[in-house]
């Protein structure tokens, strides 16, 4: 592009770009002045100095494992404390401060009693989402010499996954409907509707 095809205002910011600077020669000594003039900030003492230096210094110590304990516990103590204060009587969060409540299911006095054939188990157990997968929490007792196990359980209304530990190894149940458990494995699936039992 030549200087002639360029637009007027291409022209004259080209024209301005190319003009020298002029600066006011005392300018740099009025800029001076002011700075010199500004206050110089105040400086701590040297006692003063020293404090802060020992306060902030890095420093390691040593804890024996008993004291490590009780600091632990107190921490989880407090942590313990501010979310029995952070909640009202029915654990619902107060306003403002959210907390984590674990869900409630509602009781019910629908009873459920689940068998499992396994004649030649020396311990099963019942576990699901309503005894928190828990083996212990709901051990199943022999019903009769032909291998039958059972347990009777209060369950709410709903949906609820369940499996059984056979020995330790976990079992689905295969008169009952199938569901993933998302990590590969499945489990049995009961519905309870209200008035259903045993």
């Amino acid at each position: 592009m030549t200087d002639s095809e360029r637009h007027p205002y291409v022209e004259y910011i080209a024209h301005e770009a190319r003009r020298p600077v002029v600066t006011d020669p005392a300018a740099r000594e009025r800029i001076m002045a002011a700075v010199r003039a500004e206050p110089l900030p105040r400086r701590r003492s040297a006692v003063v100095e020293r404090v802060w230096e020992r306060v902030l210094a890095p420093r390691s110590f040593t804890l024996s494992p008993v004291t490590s304990s009780l600091i632990a516990a107190g921490l989880i103590g407090i942590g313990v404390l501010a979310g029995a204060l952070g909640s009202n009587r029915d654990g619902r969060a107060t306003a403002g401060r959210p907390t984590a409540v674990a869900p409630r299911l509602p009781v019910s006095d629908t009873v459920v009693r689940f068998v499992f054939v396994a004649p030649n188990a020396g311990k099963v157990s019942l576990v699901g989402d309503f005894n928190d997968w828990d083996e212990t929490r709901s051990p199943m007792m022999r019903a009769d010499k032909d291998g039958r196990w059972s347990v009777t359980l209060p369950l709410s209304v709903g949906r609820h996954t369940y499996a059984y530990v056979v020995d330790g190894t976990w079992h689905a149940d295969p008169s009952a409907p199938m569901t993933g458990d998302g990590f590969g494995h499945m489990n049995s699936v009961k519905l309870v509707s209200k008035g259903s039992a045993l």
